[in-house]
């Protein structure tokens, strides 16, 4: 992939130029003597901690850089959260874990709204679409402690949101701007800008990503180029203080290449509209009341010739043998549509959030063979999924430092095969209760919580996987195709009871925090490759126990020095088969140092990673299973960041600074065409430099 030269960019002139605007204004403000308010120098986010209810939900600000480097999409980004890993295919649109737990077990929400992408084997994970930079606000609510959305998940709530613009009739204006320059021709634009006043406005969010091929420690390139690029729209109306309403609309595209799949991903264009409104204050008792509907549609394309050579076969032509390319693609879609209303009430002591809320989507694909186009399929949609649920979610204060919380849902679902009409129809329960206690004369806060979920299998559980090992072959010219066979009914729902628990301290310089739990899972629903080849992994259901913790511990060693070291594990047992639960991370370790001052700070960051050796051999979910034991590994980074002034910052950073060559436990095997053999995983990045600015206006 080509790499555009950075000064030529016009977004990266303007910035620049803009810098340099802001700093001469700077600069006269100081010599008219006009007193500025001392503003500590931003911080590079390396892990994370929880600040908000004890512990147990994380808020996170995407606008800040983080390292490793500044994140591509959103599962990059919840990787400098505790508790969460990867299953990396390359350099972008790798899919999330947290805990241990995969796929609909997290629920990934933009504003509110789900957009589940449409890879059968997810090359667009719900997190590929997400650019975190667009978004305000990241919120992670640990286990099933909310009810309050569509099919709740069961490890984790993740919300990426955007807030309602301020602005008024003297700052009728504001937006933020970054560039971020790398090696291996990493180059991206972010820009935010709005426009309006007290009752109207009109926000854009934009912005681009490319990056070539990486290199390993060994110097190896890896197979692992993207470009991709979003524009979202959003025109806001507040006809008074308490009203709100905003149309929004936006589109996306783009390629990734894939070291660790046979294929690679050529498209994944996006479009989205949606419609949200709200009222407060409506009576002394009614407080809020919310409402939104939300469209999606994702048109991605996959195949094994774009972004790399295709492998050759011989065929059989007018009675001679002939070597022709093996070309092939798949294009697959879906559309969604969530919407949702809720209403906030208060009395007194007691207040609810109680609402309504569906989704519908369908989807359907298509194949084309081009060395035999005997063997291609049309384009035909193959399954829609209906769901409508209700919740209730309460919160009564008890005192000042003691609050009880609880809620429950019920949701009814209905997945039609669309290939052979046969359906499935369930309700499913949820609920949760959890006591909140705040010590204050001891800096402590508590939570502790019981929470239940039960699950339908989802899309990837069903429509790629086989009941049939028989099934489980790649067809003739070595392109895997998905089809549903005869688990719409065969497979029974997941069902988790987990216990959570944890607390935040604060001592003088001390301070310490940890998220715990303890699950019961009643019919996991596990996948087994019935080989290190297979493309049609088993699916069937398990019982499970699961457990584990993330803590950390910080300490204020001077004014400007500070350090903190956080910790996380996950452990999990197939308790029918008396063995590991697969594809779960190691223990993990971080040790931050930080100097922080006015105009700037410095970071260090060194990450240890257990060995893992709880493995299930040719086990685990759609995207990748245990193909070996891993080995420990750890690396070092650094980071800097200046304030120029105080809407303008440069960070930087070199990550893996001793160029290690290592792998996650969760990487999937590198393609065998690229090199690896069949139970080899890809490494990650090698020594990696980083720069970017950002400037607010």
């Amino acid at each position: 992939m080509a790499q555009p030269k950075f000064l030529l960019q016009p977004l990266t002139v303007a910035i620049l130029a803009a810098s340099n605007t802001t700093l001469l204004w700077a600069n006269t403000n100081i010599q008219s003597e006009q007193q500025t308010p001392v503003v500590l120098a931003p911080i590079v986010v390396t892990a994370q901690q929880p600040n908000d209810a004890n512990g147990l939900i994380v808020h996170s600000d995407p606008k800040q850089p983080i390292q490793p480097v500044p994140a591509t999409d959103g599962a990059d980004y919840l990787q400098s959260i505790m508790g969460f890993n990867a299953i990396k295919n390359g350099g972008t649109n790798g899919d999330v874990t947290f805990r241990g737990m995969f796929g609909s077990r997290i629920k990934i929400l933009t504003d509110g709204t789900e957009n589940l992408g449409a890879c059968p084997a997810r090359m667009d994970a719900p997190t590929s679409y997400i650019q975190p930079e667009s978004f305000d606000k990241i919120t992670v609510i640990k286990g099933p402690q909310t009810v309050q959305y569509a099919n709740t998940g069961s490890a984790a709530t993740v919300i990426f949101e955007r807030e309602p613009e301020k602005l008024s009739q003297e700052k009728p204006y504001r937006g933020q701007a970054s560039v971020v320059v790398g090696s291996y021709g990493r180059l991206d634009h972010n820009i935010e800008a709005a426009i309006g006043d007290e009752h109207k406005y009109a926000r854009l969010n934009a912005n681009r990503s490319i990056a070539d091929d990486y290199k390993d420690g060994n110097e190896q390139s890896v197979h692992s180029n993207w470009e991709r690029w979003n524009a979202d729209l959003a025109l806001g109306w507040k006809p008074t203080d308490d009203s709100w309403l905003e149309l929004r609309a936006g589109k996306g595209d783009g390629e990734a290449a894939y070291a660790g799949r046979t294929m690679d991903g050529s498209q994944f264009k996006r479009e989205s509209l949606g419609l949200h409104a709200e009222q407060k204050n409506i009576t002394e008792v009614i407080k809020k009341v919310e409402a939104q509907v939300d469209y999606s549609y994702n048109d991605h394309v996959m195949d094994n010739f774009s972004l790399r050579t295709p492998p050759m076969t011989t065929m059989k032509m007018h009675g001679m043998d002939m070597t022709v390319p093996n070309k092939m693609s798949m294009r697959v879609d879906r559309r969604t549509l969530n919407t949702r209303l809720a209403v906030t009430t208060d009395w007194d002591k007691f207040s609810v959030i109680s609402g309504v809320d569906t989704q519908q989507n369908k989807h359907g694909g298509d194949m084309v063979m081009y060395a035999m186009p005997s063997m291609s399929s049309p384009y035909a949609e193959d399954l829609k999924f209906q769901s409508y649920g209700a919740f209730s979610e309460w919160t009564y204060v008890f005192s000042p430092d003691q609050k009880l919380v609880a809620g429950a849902r019920v949701d009814q679902v209905k997945i039609d095969n669309l290939e052979d009409g046969n359906n499935r129809k369930e309700t499913v329960p949820s609920g949760f209760i959890r006591i909140e206690k705040t010590l204050p004369e001891h800096g402590l806060k508590t939570y502790a919580g019981v929470g239940y979920v039960e699950r339908t299998p989802d899309f990837w559980e069903l429509y790629s996987t086989s009941t049939d090992r028989g099934v489980g072959t790649m067809d003739m010219m070595g392109m895997t195709t998905y089809r549903m066979v005869d688990n719409l009914n065969n497979l029974k729902n997941e069902r988790t009871a987990q216990f959570d628990f944890g607390f935040q301290a604060e001592h003088g310089a001390w301070n310490g925090w940890a998220s715990a739990y303890a699950g019961l899972i009643k019919d996991f629903i596990l996948l087994q490759y019935n080989d290190a080849n297979a493309y049609y992994p088993l699916a069937r259901n398990v019982d499970a126990t699961i457990a584990g913790v993330e803590a950390g511990l910080g300490y204020q060693l001077t004014d400007h020095f500070q350090t903190d070291i956080s910790a996380m594990y996950a452990w999990g047992k197939n308790t029918s088969d008396g063995r590991a639960l697969p594809q779960i991370a190691p223990l993990e370790g971080r040790l931050n140092l930080r100097y922080v001052d006015e105009k700037y700070s410095l970071g260090l960051l060194w990450r240890a990673v257990a060995k893992q050796n709880r493995i299930s051999l040719n086990e685990g979910n759609v995207v990748g299973y245990d193909m070996n034991e891993s080995k420990a590994f750890d690396t070092l980074a650094v980071n800097g960041t200046y304030k120029l002034t105080d809407a303008v910052d440069v960070s930087v950073g070199v990550d893996n600074v001793l160029n290690k060559a290592y792998t996650e436990h969760l990487n999937k095997a590198g393609a065998s065409m690229f090199g690896y053999a069949a139970s080899e995983q890809f490494n990650n990045i090698g020594r990696n430099y980083w720069m970017r600015m950002s400037m607010k206006f």
